[in-house]
């Protein structure tokens, strides 16, 4: 039996529908589309059997497949819509208000059955963020963050509380995916000096700190973002600093961390500095990807000893985006980058093809781990808004442009159950489409009006680094932790001084001109003398900017206008020394 064609829901300021994946492309023949121009959410049942949205009249429910109408529930002010993992519960969430003086708002968190269409139990949530209960995979147990403490239901009985975890200032929970038994990550931020944590637990066994599977402690964290893998061993912990306070990094600071159930943990040591964009975990549970590092951008591939086992080398990139079923691995830069894809084959780390998805603000792959779609979305971007579907080769498919004066707000594949779509062969010949490619235009560095009838030169502002697979081998063995941390620090240190020694004031120059010149004959005249060794200074100083500029760092403002002052001072100096 062939398998199914996925669905790609479409939402945006001309309504909702449903479209079908490759090779069709066509519009849903059973499901209406929806051209209510305020529908504010929709969404698939994990299994991808039913689809809901709200219009902003009513919330309605359908099966999947031939769009029958299972429920519609009264409630126009939805913003978020979610399905319990077996289709149990519906969860619905609008924005919490109080009454004009002052009163308490009703709850806005809505629990419904899906088979009476009753609502089960409702709460006040008044935060969008988490606002959805965490169920595990087979209903057994839903868990809500409250006041400090995660709430745990069982069986979907939400009268009575099952079990409580307290820790002080617990603030986020992660479930683990899978079945039984059941275990929950904590995070709870420091305070007064004391570290932020992040502890394992297995359900119920929430007895302190003796009962958790793992702890890690870490400073330098105002939130984290908590991922478990699939096997549901181990936890990565990226921490995050809003603000870096050694003044490096725009975006802050972050750490990663690798927690596991079995008690052991690590700091994952990444080789270069600056921002941690994306971490993902393989569906093999064994392996993780992140990017990191200053652009351009490093991406590597980590074991669970937290060691490297592949390094993409550096490039145009901010995303990591692992196929369903783990055999393709695409790294991305979209939103301010340019949106160049590389699609890599996992298994033999080889590149198979580097589509370019301009303006790109989503990306996701289909269900099948063939095929993936990229779009272009308000609010993030109001013009050029549509939707691309590719293959992994390349190959541009099909393309969709939302009609002038319209927004494409959301799109989203239709999910299906765990092994619907087994991996296929990796193939590198590009396949066949209907769509012409698009050549993407090439960019041109910006020149300043001075220097454009002037010979282009072939200064890089950046050293492109190549991929591990495309390196000369070499006989050394890999570094281990604790030398690539020591050689971090070195390169440091180096960088410190070099920009020291540049930066220091010119009047200090005088002081110690025979420290940077060599000596020359005095002229008889000591104030033309000490202007010489102010002037040789700066010509050293100058020097050693270039120096910095050709190594690929980048150079303020001030010490740009230093170098062009180069000939003036080189003419200065000859004046003096001719007596002129």
């Amino acid at each position: 039996m062939a398998p199914p064609t996925p669905l790609l829901a479409v939402r945006g300021s001309e309504g909702i529908h449903l479209v079908h994946g490759p090779p069709k492309f066509t519009d849903s023949e059973t499901f209406q589309r929806d051209s209510n121009k305020n529908c504010k959410v929709f969404s698939f049942s994990k299994d991808g059997k039913i689809f809901g949205w709200c219009n902003g009249e009513a919330i309605n429910i359908v099966n999947s497949a031939d769009s029958e109408l299972l429920h519609t529930f009264d409630l126009p002010k939805v913003v978020s819509i979610e399905f319990s993992p077996k289709k149990t519960i519906v969860a619905t969430w609008q924005t919490y208000t109080t009454g004009k003086d002052g009163t308490a708002g009703v709850p806005n968190l809505l629990l419904y059955d899906l088979k009476t269409g009753e609502c089960v139990k409702t709460f006040i949530q008044k935060k969008m963020q988490n606002w959805c209960p965490c169920w595990a995979e087979d209903e057994s147990i839903c868990a809500r963050n409250v006041n400090n403490e995660v709430h745990f239901f069982e069986n979907n009985n939400f009268d009575t509380i099952s079990n409580k975890l307290h820790l002080q200032k617990v603030s986020d929970f992660e479930l683990s995916p899978g079945g039984q038994p059941c275990k929950v990550a904590v995070y709870a931020p420091g305070s007064k000096g004391a570290p932020s944590f992040v502890r394992l637990y297995q359900y119920p066994n929430f007895g302190g700190t003796q009962s958790a599977l793992a702890n890690k402690s870490f400073f330098k964290a105002d939130r984290v973002t908590m991922l478990w893998n699939v096997k549901a061993t181990a936890v990565l912990v990226t921490a995050s600093m809003d603000v870096d306070k050694t003044g490096a990094s725009y975006y802050g600071q972050q750490t990663l961390h690798y927690i596991a159930v079995n008690g052991e943990t690590a700091a994952v040591q990444l080789p270069k500095n600056g921002p941690i964009y994306d971490v993902v975990w393989n569906k093999n549970s064994t392996e993780f990807c992140v990017v990191y590092g200053f652009m351009p951008a490093k991406a590597t591939v980590f074991n669970l000893k937290c060691d490297p086992i592949f390094d993409f080398g550096t490039g145009p990139r901010n995303a990591a985006f692992y196929s369903p079923q783990g055999h393709i691995l695409v790294l991305a830069g979209f939103g301010n980058l340019r949106g160049q894809m590389e699609v890599w084959d996992v298994k033999n780390y080889k590149l198979i093809s580097k589509p370019l998805a301009s303006d790109a603000t989503f990306f996701s792959w289909c269900p099948n781990g063939e095929n993936i779609v990229t779009a272009t979305c308000s609010p993030r971007l109001r013009v050029g808004n549509g939707y691309k579907i590719w293959h992994y080769t390349g190959t541009l498919l099909h393309k969709y442009d939302v009609p002038a004066n319209s927004e494409l707000w959301q799109v989203s594949w239709q999910p299906f159950a765990e092994g619907v779509f087994p991996a296929k062969a990796i193939v590198y010949q590009a396949v066949q489409g209907d769509v012409p490619s698009e050549e993407a235009k090439p960019a041109q560095a910006y020149r300043p009006p001075a220097l454009r009838n002037k010979p282009a030169t072939s200064y890089k502002l950046h050293e492109d680094e190549p991929p591990q697979s495309t390196k000369p081998q070499s006989n050394e063995k890999p570094m281990s932790k604790t030398a690539l941390k020591n050689q971090k620090k070195r390169e440091a240190k180096k960088v410190a001084k070099q920009e020291a020694r540049v930066d220091e004031p010119e009047e200090a120059a005088v002081q110690n001109t025979q420290e940077y010149s060599p000596a020359a004959p005095p002229t008889g005249d000591p104030e033309t003398d000490k202007k010489m060794k102010i002037l040789k200074k700066k010509l050293k100083a100058i020097e050693q900017l270039k120096e910095l500029q050709a190594s690929g760092k980048p150079l303020e403002k001030n010490q740009i206008e230093k170098i062009q002052k180069e000939d003036v001072l080189l003419k200065e100096l000859e004046d003096l020394e001719l007596g002129v």
